[in-house]
């Protein structure tokens, strides 16, 4: 039986677990429980009943991204460890979908943003609903990408497209996306879950030692510098989460206002 888990939705048919991140009421934020559930999800997805997995989101979004009142938000010592929350709780997820040793379709429905772009890409296909779009929005508020984006992305698309997507925090609609490469296929929104069904029905009824060694091979090869990468991002996060910048950014997000990076640069 699937594990009974508190923010995610399972569902298995014909050696295909579909696992569904269900906070649709907050766009599918990632919390530290949401982290620790798609961990569990993941090894329940080891067994030798599961050959394809599918990831995808409850609602309209696939993921909001990492949902900062779960790790405290800057406190009254203007302090938050985004560090500690990226090594202990949303990383891992990122290492287990890599480390799965069976193809993982991510089905992006809706919006994905922020680390949950990183949550997408680690899938070995990517397919997208036509309105969606993935958002690397961190720079808006001071911060900089993880969840092991800085490695892949540029292994589908280049460290220009990174550097393009880092620096600016712009929605790449899902039609963008598709022609850089970050998206494998797109599909129309209301086709877009059972094309991601039929296509890991396809891989279910594959050689599943053969596909498990060619994740090891893009593991090895493309994405060889992935470990490197989350251990990077969550150094340079924690640094961030010290920031005047990241306190700016946090309260004009809350003050839906452009945030003044000047003033807290001048601030320093």
């Amino acid at each position: 039986m699937p594990p009974d888990l508190e923010t995610l939705r399972l569902a298995e048919a014909e050696g295909v677990l579909t696992i569904e991140l269900h906070r649709p009421d907050r766009l599918n934020a990632l919390t530290p429980q949401v982290a620790q559930d798609l961990r569990a999800a993941l090894e329940h997805a080891g067994r030798d009943e599961i050959r394809a997995v599918v990831l995808t989101g409850a609602g309209r979004a696939f993921s909001s991204g990492a949902d900062l009142r779960s790790m405290g938000g800057p406190g009254d010592d203007g302090r938050v460890d985004l560090a500690r929350s990226l090594r202990e709780h949303f990383n891992a997820p990122v290492r287990a979908l890599r480390d799965l040793p069976k193809p993982v379709v991510a089905a992006v429905n809706g919006p994905a943003v922020g680390i949950a772009v990183s949550y997408a890409l680690a899938c070995d296909h990517v397919l997208a609903a036509r309105s969606a779009y993935l958002l690397l929005s961190f720079v808006n508020i001071g911060l900089v990408p993880d969840g092991g984006a800085s490695a892949l992305i540029p292994a589908r698309a280049g460290a220009g497209r990174f550097a393009e997507l880092a620096l600016l925090g712009e929605r790449l609609p899902a039609e963008r996306a598709l022609a850089w490469g970050l998206v494998d296929r797109m599909c129309e929104d209301g086709e877009l879950l059972s094309e991601a069904a039929a296509l890991a029905g396809r891989l279910a009824a594959g050689a599943t030692g053969a596909q498990a060694a060619i994740k090891r091979m893009v593991n090895a090869g493309p994405l060889a510098g992935l470990d490197a990468a989350l251990a990077l991002e969550a150094e340079l996060q924690g640094a961030r989460g010290d920031d005047p910048e990241f306190h700016e950014g946090v309260a004009a997000f809350l003050d839906k206002r452009a945030p003044r990076f000047g003033d807290a640069s001048r601030a320093t």
